[in-house]
């Protein structure tokens, strides 16, 4: 059980892309995969980063294991976690692997802002 993180209760977890180069030099699979970063609520951050820790000093792999929009079981190799405190509570940052013929983006054009200046359009 310490080879992973399982989210429990609450909706799929939502993937941001990562551009920065360190999460990119990062990837040594033959497969193409694509760092992504995650943000869970969570009671006990500073235990999971910990087990991340443990994980990777012992050169093992850890997982986040959720379950995804349709209902159906994934797995993510995380690659980075890290604790934040905050007004509403603990919020455990983790960034992982996608597989990326997997992913789908959503892109935000800024085109909804605009959609308000030109009615009947």
């Amino acid at each position: 059980m310490d080879d992973r993180i399982t989210i429990i209760e609450g909706p799929p977890p939502i993937f941001e892309h990562v551009n920065d180069g360190w999460a990119m030099g990062l990837n040594e699979s033959p497969n193409l995969t694509v760092p992504a970063l995650t943000r869970l609520r969570t009671f006990n951050g500073p235990a999971l980063v910990q087990r991340c820790y443990n994980a990777w000093h012992n050169r093992n792999s850890i997982h986040l294991h959720y379950r995804s929009e349709a209902g159906l079981e994934q797995t993510a190799p995380i690659l980075a976690a890290r604790n934040v405190e905050t007004n509403d509570g603990q919020v455990l940052l983790l960034w992982v692997y996608l597989d990326s013929e997997k992913v789908e983006y959503e892109t935000d054009t800024g085109d909804d802002d605009q959609l308000d200046d030109y009615p009947g359009e």
